[in-house]
């Protein structure tokens, strides 16, 4: 764990997402529509990968499991594409009686600019209340234009399950 976002004012503990770092093929991510791993990164951490997100694109990570007190996960990202993109942020999980679902936890805007986004509750952690709550987090581009980049995927922290 790491007080990755610290510069940013935000004291909170951090774990990186399965392979949220991105440096490796991206083997741990569904990509869709377009989206890969790419060489450059955001600036503020060791790397030199990141995801690219055209527009019609989407990325999940591989699941990890959450409990009730870390309820949150933030990220870098970019926009180099139209400024009226956004990426949407949604955690997939199992419902009480087993069915997959996805809940969309937060709306990004960026620039051109490589920054954090703010903290994003995810919701679902609650579930883990009936027992261990495995979660993944799917980043889906909405509108036409955007040229998004993600990178340093960090959930506020990791539980074992």
């Amino acid at each position: 764990m790491s007080q990755t976002f610290l510069p940013w004012l935000d004291p909170a503990w951090y774990v990186p997402a399965p392979g949220g770092d991105l440096e490796g093929n991206g083997a741990e991510w569904t990509l869709q529509d377009g989206a890969a791993v790419a060489d450059g990164n955001e600036p503020f951490l060791a790397g030199g990968r990141s995801l690219t997100l055209p527009a019609g694109s989407s990325a999940t990570t591989a699941p990890m499991c959450v409990d009730v007190e870390h309820p949150t996960v933030r990220l870098f990202a970019r926009n180099t594409g139209s400024s009226l993109s956004t990426l949407t942020v949604s955690v997939v999980f199992r419902d009480v009686l087993g069915v997959r679902r996805a809940l969309p936890i937060g709306v990004v805007a960026a620039g051109p600019d490589w920054a954090p986004t703010l903290p994003m509750a995810m919701g679902v952690n609650l579930l883990s209340l009936l027992g261990d709550q495995d979660v993944a987090f799917r980043f889906t581009t909405a509108g036409d234009g955007g040229e998004w980049a993600i990178d340093d995927v960090y959930v506020d922290p990791y539980k074992k399950g």
